[in-house]
């Protein structure tokens, strides 16, 4: 796994822009209800796709460490706001397969241990920010 990774987010116009990693592209926009012109996820769903993938993907390595198999595996993830601010204060990370309950249940912590996204966010974060002119002068 890199140990830095570089997303980048180009304006399209509107509430719409384009993201790309490694070569791979998607559109984030928001719904016509909020001004944009819903061509794409709002990026808060993108921020919960995030999680929802991560934690699926970390749910079906370690079954298959364990030699299981988790049929129709799937991860739904919902967020609460934090009353009227811009944020959210809570996510509900839910797992489905059509597995014994005990079977999926024993398979969760040994996931959230090893789930990218789940440990960044439980751990906190530092956010930095800065900006860069378009000649390539970097401003602080």
């Amino acid at each position: 796994m890199a140990e830095q990774l570089e997303v980048s987010a180009s304006w399209m116009g509107g509430y719409m822009s384009r993201v790309c990693a490694r070569g791979h592209e998607i559109v984030i926009d928001e719904p016509s209800s909020a001004g944009g012109s819903d061509g794409g996820m709002m990026p808060t769903e993108a921020f919960c796709a995030s999680i929802a993938a991560c934690f699926c993907l970390a749910l079906a390595h370690v079954a298959g460490k364990r030699g299981r198999e988790l049929p129709g595996l799937h991860v739904v993830v919902r967020a609460q706001r934090a009353g009227r601010e811009l944020r959210y204060a809570r996510f509900e990370i839910e797992a489905q397969a059509d597995v014994a309950e005990e079977v999926l249940g024993n398979l969760i912590e040994p996931a959230r241990r090893v789930c990218w996204v789940s440990n960044t966010l439980a751990s906190g974060v530092q956010l930095s920010y800065r900006y860069t002119r378009v000649d390539g002068h970097t401003r602080r």
